[in-house]
């Protein structure tokens, strides 16, 4: 596991490109997980295909979203497109952000959206979360929790 760099929205890495994966936590087989600030004040986490995440890997990812919000309460969007599985441990991460105003969790088949559901059963009621088949439509929604950014 490792962070290769953590920046906050204005805060690139020198000659990087706006919207540029700022964070990454290394997956069990060495596949990263993406971490990066969107247009708007999102923060989007992407899961590495064909990968089991653990806990490990979640606490990386969820310190690297933490550093983006900078004490701030964000929408999050988590890309969960191929994951194989989420182990408790990390669900219990994802579900326990103190970063996150929101969650909308992007997935495209059906094991995508056992996975989301997954997720979902365990999450604080008081963090609004939604699983979508289109990022496009969850990053409307999350749209409507940007406020604070």
């Amino acid at each position: 596991m490792s962070i290769d760099a953590l920046a906050g929205p204005d805060e690139l890495i020198p000659g990087q490109a706006p919207g540029a994966v700022l964070a990454e936590a290394t997956a069990p087989a060495g596949v990263p997980i993406g971490v990066r600030m969107r247009d708007g004040g999102i923060i989007e986490v992407a899961l590495p295909a064909n990968e089991e995440i653990a806990g490990p890997e979640a606490r990386v990812a969820g310190a690297a979203v933490r550093a983006l919000a900078k004490g701030r309460r964000v929408p999050v969007l988590l890309v969960i497109t191929g994951v194989v599985g989420i182990s408790a441990e990390a669900r219990h991460v994802y579900s326990t952000s103190i970063a996150a105003s929101a969650f909308a969790l992007v997935g495209e088949s059906p094991v995508d959206r056992v996975i989301a559901h997954y997720l979902l059963r365990s999450r604080t009621e008081t963090i609004p979360a939604q699983f979508f088949l289109s990022e496009a439509e969850a990053v409307d929604w999350l749209g409507h929790y940007t406020s604070e950014y």
